[in-house]
């Protein structure tokens, strides 16, 4: 859900701005199965039907999806909107890789949602406590409460949020491809 807001508000700016929809037929991003196999293997991974159950596998897996992730965005660097999301990732990847394949979750920050984490089951959020390495890359952050869908955040998703809406806007301003003139008789 946090990243509806950055689709919607690119969407929405690009649009304003003078951009079309019909730009982005035109942009190519590579490696492009590889990102939306990994981002399908995480909503399945923190999906109800699959925390229950997957136990062990479940950093490892969480850690190569969003390495994927992280690898499609850097590979497609040219565009600044996906460079800005690979920095991110990177972040976040790095916070997760220091603590055991969790993204460890701020207590105040999931306090101020009325949430908490159940440690027997698992999620990309881990329980945050005074060992958590690279603490300022975690989940420290609280969306306000009254937005649908609010969670917590880290750095690198409010920078993954800036680049999908910083490159949403760049696409609907990419220049369409020129056409060919017609054969003519002559």
């Amino acid at each position: 859900m946090f990243l509806l807001y950055p689709i919607v508000a690119g969407l929405a700016v690009g649009l304003i701005s003078g951009g079309r929809l019909s730009r982005l037929e035109v942009i190519r991003i590579r490696w492009a199965p590889l990102a939306l196999a990994a981002l399908l293997v995480q909503v399945l991974l923190f999906s109800p039907l699959v925390t229950g159950w997957i136990g062990s596998a479940g950093p490892p897996i969480y850690v190569l999806s969003t390495a994927a992730v992280v690898l499609v965005a850097l590979r497609n660097g040219r565009q600044i909107g996906l460079l800005i999301v690979a920095i991110g990732g990177a972040l976040n990847l790095a916070a997760i890789l220091a603590n055991g394949g969790y993204m460890p979750a701020d207590p105040a920050a999931l306090a101020a949602l009325g949430q908490s984490i159940d440690p027997s089951v698992y999620g990309n959020s881990g329980p945050g406590g005074a060992d958590v390495a690279l603490r300022p890359l975690t989940d420290i952050f609280a969306m306000p409460r009254w937005l649908p869908g609010a969670n917590i955040f880290s750095v690198g998703d409010a920078l993954i949020a800036l680049g999908v809406f910083a490159w949403l806007v760049e696409a609907l301003h990419h220049p369409e491809p020129a056409t060919r003139p017609a054969a003519t008789d002559g």
